[in-house]
């Protein structure tokens, strides 16, 4: 087993605010997981008592509608927490978490955070900090959803996804999402992405073969995301 003291991972989240004798504490009482692509690291409803820290791999972390509709609010990615507002809410998980890609993360207890969160400032700041970038990017999706056309919001994700993910080396950004994860991150019907999609690789700002999307027009995207038509 990886200690967390070791873990280069840590350099990315909150965690790196710990001492080398915080960390191995938690070290000693985590539980490291590998996760199945398409498998749930946790349900709506369920008590997570602890966070999750990501090694390895991506999730989607979405909220169902009451018509059924899953609505992915965030991706999350190698080196981020996923979890927090367990932390500071007794209440049950109000968000559903599958694994986008074959992951490993550790599950750390939420006792022995909250003893790190006492005792350590920093820490206790970084969390903090983290959840108010949280509640500023759900803000932003409120007023997405209810000002910007579905045209709008998907050229958005499209540089949102390329600024977060990078691209691999065929230029491609480098996660693979269904049509169906698009249209649920842009608040759409699958067709509606799917003609979208298409719509835009006509016009040669993207080009797509399967899951793979390349940005072939950075500004052109741009300029459709803040509303300007092409």
């Amino acid at each position: 087993m990886n200690k967390c003291e070791q873990c280069i991972v840590r350099q990315f989240n909150t965690l790196k605010h710990l001492s080398k004798e915080e960390l191995a504490r938690i070290s000693s009482c985590k539980t490291s997981l590998f996760i199945k692509k398409g498998e749930p690291i946790f349900e709506e409803g369920e008590h997570l008592n602890g966070v999750f820290c990501i090694k390895d791999g991506v999730c989607k972390v979405s909220k169902m509608s009451e018509n059924g509709r899953s609505q992915i609010i965030s991706l999350v990615k190698k080196g981020e927490i996923l979890g927090e507002r367990s932390l500071v809410l007794e209440e049950v998980a109000n968000l559903k978490a599958v694994a986008l890609s074959d992951m490993e993360i550790c599950f750390v207890p939420k006792d022995e955070i909250i003893k790190d969160l006492e005792k350590n400032p920093g820490f206790s700041m970084a969390v903090l900090k983290d959840m108010a970038s949280m509640l500023k990017s759900a803000d932003n999706v409120i007023v997405d959803m209810a000002q910007k056309t579905v045209k709008q919001r998907l050229a958005e994700t499209l540089l949102n996804l390329k600024e977060k993910f990078d691209v691999d080396n065929h230029g491609n950004i480098d996660i693979q999402l269904s049509r169906e994860d698009i249209a649920n991150i842009i608040g759409t019907a699958t067709e509606s992405a799917i003609r979208l999609l298409s719509e835009f690789k006509k016009n040669k700002i993207i080009n797509f073969k399967g899951k793979s999307i390349a940005i072939l027009d950075s500004s052109g995207l741009e300029r459709i995301a803040q509303g300007f038509k092409e």
